[in-house]
């Protein structure tokens, strides 16, 4: 082997063990557009039943969900198999992508066996995310029930409650990679990102539920006007049913319009999300481009504007999901609070009251803002800012409550203009890749001589621009919907991801019905 050959393949050296890793192997021909759907829809009901299957042996009520804040981003459910969510897939894929930008991975992605590598290395990282996410969960905050230890104590005597707490990890392992082989089994034999289409599903079914939903806010008591319809429509309509005029001005249009759960201004929030997130993914640039050869074939190469997609916004939230988890592990776990410097250092975090919101502290500031309830309201009125402060468990000045806001805007601006840009390059959407691909399907752009190193050349003058813009749009859009606040606890993030992934699947499923009427065109859109 080559010196240069020896310089970036240490990664090779895991090959034997990633490439007998269980995988989706990948079709061999053209996959029929019915077939794709079918394996979708498949898929979809796959992941529903998995958000409905508890994990066998927990006890719930003493159970802690770390992930709390991000369950709408990471397409989980709490104490489900799929409790961890995309959090293993979409981590690995982060540290995969810093490494590669960072030059710490020497791989070419545009080679065939490099690329494999990285796919293979990016499956045993999230296998070792798994079982990083899980077990200080299950050792800490998820505890197996009474029952279930004695179960287990009969079978290993005096060792019932590890031999309980290593059955819940081994669940979470299994769900965790059968989500990561659904999400290969939608991006080889189905249509768009697997991960972008539970993301799109969970969140639908909490907006949802947090509009239509006629079950009392709590379950446990009767409904009355204290405790209202859990659904913005219904409570609407119930508490205009119940209310006279004097009643609603006195107290009753703010119980509509402000009070939790689901006011009828993270409705409205969740619809001028959705429109907003509508008008900027139509917004683009299209390049002329005419056939070499074929006289009169002429076509346009869009440069949206959000360019990179919506997976800048996925990767940071999996990035501040991650620092709320271990600021509460570093806080609250019994074996990470004596790590020295880490461990119950007040300034990483703190929470009171078994609350798995941070009270303080760097995670605080990191922490998603949720409404107007959450910001503009406790800035605004003092009853409101009393109400914050107990829900928090931690006295808060204005002045941070102000700080919060202005460091969460600002780091999902910033992390997402830094992934965007790793993320266009490790995807071949570069303007090198992009006019290789223009090159090979013979178009080019007219007035222009047909050279890659032309078409490059003209491509750098918006590609590199877009892609930062790109990210910052799409870093102020969810940091803006989160500020918003929606319904159904799907948070702004969430509903600007499931807007944009639904936009997104839809130009798909148009293209994917384009290549199988003319086929011709499946090689300009890299399809087989």
């Amino acid at each position: 082997m080559a010196e240069g050959e020896k310089k970036k393949s240490l990664l090779y050296k895991i090959k034997p063990i990633s490439d007998r890793l269980p995988a989706v192997t990948k079709p061999e021909g053209h996959v029929h557009f019915r077939t794709k759907m079918a394996w979708i829809i498949l898929i979809l009901v796959l992941y529903f039943a998995m958000t409905n299957v508890v994990i066998y042996g927990l006890d719930q009520e003493q159970g802690i969900d770390l992930f709390a804040q991000y369950r709408a981003i990471l397409a989980g459910a709490q104490f489900s198999l799929m409790h961890l969510g995309i959090g293993p897939i979409v981590t690995g894929s982060i540290i995969m992508q810093l490494f590669t930008g960072a030059k710490i991975i020497k791989l070419d992605l545009k080679n065939p066996e490099d690329k494999a590598i990285y796919q293979g290395t990016q499956k045993m990282l999230v296998i070792v995310m798994i079982v990083v996410e899980s077990a200080p969960q299950v050792y800490g905050f998820m505890e197996p029930s009474t029952k279930f230890i004695d179960m287990s104590d009969s079978i290993l005597a005096g060792r019932g409650l590890a031999l309980a707490r290593t059955f819940i990890v081994v669940q979470l392992v299994a769900g965790s990679y059968l989500v990561f082989l659904m999400d290969e089994v939608v991006s080889k034999w189905g249509i768009g990102s697997g991960i972008s289409l539970f993301i799109a599903a969970g969140v639908s079914q909490q907006i949802f539920t947090g509009s239509l939903n006629w079950h009392p806010a709590n379950s446990a008591l009767e409904m009355s006007l204290n405790n209202p319809p859990a659904g913005t429509l219904p409570k609407t309509m119930y508490i205009f049913h119940h209310m006279s005029s004097p009643e609603l001005v006195n107290g009753g249009y703010e119980q509509i319009f402000l009070a939790q759960p689901n006011p009828m201004v993270a409705l409205i929030g969740t619809i001028a999300i959705f429109l907003i997130v509508a008008y900027t993914e139509s917004s683009r640039i299209e390049l002329p481009l005419a056939h070499g050869s074929a006289r009169g074939a002429r076509g346009r190469y869009p440069i949206k504007l959000i360019y990179a997609s919506n997976i800048p916004v996925i990767l940071m939230a999996a990035l501040l999901a991650n620092v709320s988890m271990f600021s509460m592990l570093f806080a609250s776990h019994p074996s990470f609070s004596n790590i020295p410097l880490l461990g119950d250092n007040w300034m990483l975090g703190y929470y009171v009251g078994g609350n798995t919101v941070p009270a303080g502290g760097l995670a605080y500031y990191l922490s998603t803002v949720n409404g107007v309830g959450d910001w503009l309201l406790p800035l605004l009125s003092d009853s409101y800012l009393n109400t914050y402060l107990n829900g928090i468990g931690d006295v808060k000045t204005r002045l941070q409550i102000s700080i919060h806001v202005l460091v969460y805007v600002s780091v999902m601006i910033i992390g997402s203009i830094a992934f965007a840009k790793f993320w266009i390059e490790t995807t071949n959407m570069g303007a090198e890749s992009v006019a290789s691909q223009i090159e090979s399907s013979g178009m080019q752009i007219p007035g222009f001589r047909r050279d890659p190193r032309v078409l490059k050349r003209v491509l750098e003058r918006y590609i590199p621009v877009v892609t930062i813009i790109s990210g910052a749009v799409v870093g102020a859009l969810a940091a803006g919907a989160d500020l918003i606040g929606t319904v159904g606890n799907a948070t702004g993030t969430g509903v600007l991801l499931a807007v944009g992934i639904m936009i997104q699947l839809y130009d798909a499923i148009g293209r994917e019905q384009m290549m199988e009427m003319h086929p011709v065109l499946r090689g300009f859109f890299g399809g087989e």
